[in-house]
């Protein structure tokens, strides 16, 4: 697709972002084009702060997933052959174009899913760094050799791609997972179908099209919309090779046992309930802005979100200061200067937060701070809840159990850190953990005995950058390989192995030879 083309779509995907006129039709891209579905099964993309309408997604066909990958499978056949520089360079251009674009698409961002303009941003930006690490895939995707591992005989890999892949996002972050994705399938010489979120897929469209812009060929990346039905129709397709997700536990595991009972390549990355444990030595203005910050914003609807907090020994005597903090956080549209929770992303997800709180009251926990009645004015149908703290809480309660993907944080008392240790790794789920202290000696101690794949050391959520890999565990994950960083290219290519040996005119004849031979 050429720029002017591109830049049109854009302004077709997210014209009516701010509501007004009639509401826009998200596209499929399918073989370059953005095309409209012939599906009779459509969904509003609803701004959660207000409830206007800002488009009309389409959930496509069958017909038209199947078109989608066999038009990423046609384009494989030459795609692999481009050389890494080639595109390599793509991605020089696509995270160009990002940086360019970022202040729209975060607009975008915040009006479709309800995020403030400042986290919309970093949303773009941590996916952007996924895209700037594909730009050294020069060296990523080398393979291994080793001279005369017998007579004359050398043995060296190669690391391929593996054809068509597929993504599936979710909608908390429409704009870093989805670049967690392709643009690390496409660098190492795959092409991509890729499933956005439903609920707000306008800023992943857009960029989509940067990507086109850059130089991204047809067929090569193609988009496809909808729910169950175009999730499974991927995990079964004869032709896709690899499936990448991230979103709930439930679909995640069945997104798994699909896929992989079809013969794919599966990594899921699901649900989690992170805990902060707080040393009582700890620096405490910096450990309750960290656990304000990491519990609430966003409107706590991150996967790496501290939803627990546990207090060890005298830092329980720290909860009325951790809800003073979280009384001074201002509750607005995502799109007001000074917000800084905005509004959850439906009123679905709203209702399913205030029932568990509720379910919280009637377990008997301390309500501390109560966030249920908030009223934003000028705003009154938005999808706001306030930070809400429980404390004592058991971790037999369902607000303990669950993942609330709510601004709601539970406190917990422990009385030791081998009893916080063995609280953390009693919880099924190992996305991410934080410790606070002062303490070098219990910072080690901890890192080493808690059995969760992302430890923080004084920073609430330690999602690694891009050079590392995200590292979730146990219940958070299913898959051994991570989703950015050097495992992923490992995820995205399959390992040829060549021993070779060659022959002078002049070479002595062995004869034949029925056994294995010794070397």
């Amino acid at each position: 697709m050429s720029t002017i083309a591109s830049k049109e779509a854009s302004k077709e995907s997210s014209r009516d972002v701010a509501g007004s006129g009639a509401p826009a039709t998200v596209k499929l891209l399918i073989n370059g084009e953005f095309v409209e579905s012939k599906t009779a099964e459509w969904r509003e993309i609803v701004n959660p702060a207000t409830q206007a309408v800002l488009a009309r997604v389409p959930f496509a066909t069958v017909a038209e997933v199947d078109e989608a990958v066999r038009s990423a499978h046609a384009a494989f056949q030459t795609w692999k052959d481009t050389p890494v520089g080639a595109r390599m360079r793509i991605m020089l251009r696509y995270q160009a174009l990002i940086r360019e674009h970022m202040p729209r698409i975060a607009k975008t961002l915040s009006a479709e899913q309800g995020k403030t303009i400042p986290d919309a941003e970093g949303d773009i930006f941590r996916g952007l760094e996924v895209v700037e690490h594909a730009c050294s895939i020069g060296t990523l995707q080398q393979g291994e050799f080793v001279e005369n591992v017998a007579g004359g005989v050398d043995t060296y890999t190669l690391r391929q791609p593996l054809g068509v892949c597929a993504g599936i996002t979710p909608f908390n972050f429409p704009a870093m997972i989805p670049l967690w994705m392709f643009p690390m399938a496409l660098v190492c010489g795959n092409t991509f179908v890729l499933k956005p979120s439903e609920q707000d897929p306008l800023s992943t469209m857009q960029l989509v099209e940067l990507a086109l812009e850059a130089g991204v060929p047809k067929g090569v990346l193609n988009v496809v919309h909808g729910g169950k039905d175009v999730v499974d129709a991927l995990c079964t397709h004869e032709l896709v090779k690899a499936i990448s997700f991230v979103g709930s536990t439930a679909v995640g595991t069945h997104v798994y046992r699909l896929g992989s009972e079809h013969g794919k390549r599966v990594q899921s990355m699901m649900g989690a309930k992170n805990h902060a444990v707080v040393l009582p030595d700890a620096n405490r203005e910096q450990t309750l802005n960290a656990l304000a910050g990491a519990a609430f914003g966003a409107a706590g609807q991150r996967c790496m979100a501290t939803s627990v907090a546990v207090l060890v020994g005298a830092a329980r005597e720290w909860l009325p200061d951790l809800v003073a903090k979280a009384k001074t956080l201002k509750i607005n549209a995502g799109h007001e200067a000074g917000t800084d929770v905005g509004p959850v992303v439906s009123r679905a997800a709203k209702q399913r937060i205030l029932s568990l709180i509720d379910a919280g009251v009637k377990e008997g926990a301390t309500l501390a701070l109560d966030g249920r009645d908030v009223h934003v004015p000028g705003y009154e149908q938005g999808n706001f809840i306030g930070p809400t703290v429980f404390a004592d809480v058991t971790t037999e309660m369902e607000i303990y159990r669950t993942e609330i993907f709510g601004p709601v944080l539970v406190v917990l008392s422990v009385a030791t850190l081998d009893d916080a240790i063995a609280l953390v790794n009693r919880n099924p789920f190992g996305n991410g953990v934080g410790l606070f202290t002062q303490s070098g000696a219990a910072a080690r101690k901890f890192q080493s005995e808690i059995d969760i794949g992302q430890v923080g050391i004084n920073i609430p959520i330690p999602v690694p950058v891009p050079f590392f890999s995200f590292t979730g565990s146990r219940g958070s994950k299913l898959g051994d390989l991570g989703p950015y960083g050097k495992q992923v290219v490992q995820f995205y290519t399959q390992t040829k192995t060549v021993t070779a040996r060659w022959f002078d005119d002049d070479t002595v004849n062995d004869g034949v030879n029925t056994t294995i031979r010794l070397r």
